[in-house]
């Protein structure tokens, strides 16, 4: 006989948790007692469902580091008796936490799924329902003993994507999230369909589960844009303490020519600002040196943010700095691909 699997839900608050009172119309967070009195269909799972939720609930635009190792230590608490985890979270900040919490849980090789809902479970049209049974039966896969995602995953409207791979693209159709430069790793319909080529590969002998709970959080990001003057450009590269920068560029990592805006990224780098020249388009990849507009900032060592979304970057800068890296090593380590955030 098949043992079921064992899938902890670990809610962090959002609209996925919230149940209307159809008295006052105000929204409350559902406890798990109540979960399958709100979602009966999760009995017919072929798993045992536990839940463990923040002491109180937040809206995730409240989301930051602490609550990311909030996560993580959950996750790591309970890593040996479960087989998956599933993630409620609201969606404005879902693609910041998925990232991050690919980078802090290193050699995980088991599913950690992240879905929220764009309505409440209660609402007669609400997404919740079918995000919610599909990330706990995604979680739930396995072949060979083994899980199938081993990787931190986001799923909404009928697709798994890669977490560090997500950036929200609407606030109001179901279809809130994209990776485009990432295909679906499972796809949702009459059946699961698994990419297995889309999947990160993992050893089949795992190595121990590191979490890394410290997140630096010197950084920041400066989306470039027509007219952008010299005195803001030097009002956010001499933010005391600053450690890093993500600077969205235009196009394939393309950026202004003047004379005092190279100077004040050159003077920054000098001065051991870690700069990545990351592109705010929503898909594609920062190609310095393809045109001449990049050729200044490859030859004073940006760094190249190749296909990495701006929620990975931020991410995974706090990440190394959290760790210690070297300032001669960051550049080298953050061009590398460490949990499959960019080519």
């Amino acid at each position: 006989m098949k043992q079921k699997t064992n899938i902890l839900l670990i809610y962090t608050g959002g609209t996925i948790g919230m149940v209307k009172d159809y008295k006052t119309g105000a929204l409350r967070a559902f406890n798990f007692e109540e979960l399958i009195k709100n979602i009966p269909e999760l009995n017919q799972l072929d798993c045992i469902l536990k839940g463990v939720s923040f002491k109180q609930p937040i809206d995730s635009s409240k989301m930051n580091p602490n609550y990311w190792a909030l996560i993580a230590s959950l996750i790591e608490e309970n890593y040996e008796a479960f087989d998956g985890f599933v993630v409620l979270h609201g969606s404005d900040t879902m693609s910041y936490s998925a990232s991050a919490l690919s980078f802090m849980l290193e050699n995980l090789a088991k599913p950690v799924i992240f879905t929220g809902s764009q309505l409440p479970i209660g609402d007669l049209r609400t997404d919740a329902k079918e995000n919610l049974i599909t990330s706990i039966e995604i979680a739930s896969l396995q072949e060979k003993g083994r899980p199938v995602v081993q990787e931190v995953g986001l799923y909404f409207e009928y697709k798994l994507y890669r977490g560090n791979r997500t950036t929200k693209i609407n606030a109001e159709h179901f279809e809130a999230f994209a990776s485009l430069n990432h295909p679906p790793l499972i796809e949702s319909g009459v059946h699961l369909k698994v990419h297995y080529p889309n999947l990160l590969n993992r050893p089949l002998r795992n190595k121990q589960l590191q979490v890394h709970k410290k997140m630096d959080d010197r950084v920041a990001i400066l989306k470039l844009f027509p007219g952008l003057n010299q005195n803001v450009l030097q009002s956010v590269l001499k933010i005391p303490g600053l450690k890093a920068l993500v600077l969205e560029t235009y196009g394939a990592g393309n950026a202004p020519m003047d004379e005092w805006f190279l100077g004040e990224l050159k003077n920054a780098v000098k001065s051991g600002l870690h700069i990545i020249n990351v592109t705010q388009c929503s898909g594609g990849s920062v190609s310095m040196g393809h045109y001449e507009t990049s050729e200044k900032l490859r030859e004073m060592q940006l760094i190249n943010g190749k296909d990495i979304t701006t929620e990975a970057a931020i991410t995974k800068a706090m990440y190394l700095l959290g760790t210690g890296v070297s300032d001669k090593l960051f550049k080298t380590i953050f061009e590398t691909p460490l949990r499959g955030e960019m080519v």
